[in-house]
């Protein structure tokens, strides 16, 4: 299972973000093919301040997929580049580090 985290900095009105990317972001991402599911949490305390520099982790979206090649399918859909866009329009682009790893025990 490969899981896909993108994390996002603090952004300077978080009430107009929060309404933005859970009204209209997640439900385009709810629709990428092969998507298993996606959990999306606040940061509620950083542990080790300073880690990522000046910015403050905000949120943390991860989405799961099946296998590389599903998560690989599934970022060339119309479904994925929509949501892609609807990021970029909201703002989120400029406040998101996005990385994939493989999950090793699912508990």
């Amino acid at each position: 299972m490969i899981k896909y985290t993108a994390l996002y900095k603090k952004p300077a009105n978080s009430e107009e973000f929060d309404e933005k990317y859970f009204s209209s972001h997640l439900p385009l991402v709810a629709k990428t093919p092969g998507l298993l599911r996606a959990e999306v949490a606040k940061v509620q305390r950083v542990f080790v301040p300073g880690f990522l520099g000046d910015h403050e982790p905000y949120l943390v979206a991860d989405m799961y997929f099946e296998s590389k090649d599903a998560m690989k399918t599934a970022f060339g859909s119309p479904e994925w580049q929509a949501a892609g866009a609807n990021l970029t329009e909201i703002g989120g682009m400029e406040l998101v580090a996005m990385f994939s790893s493989e999950v090793i025990d699912s508990q």
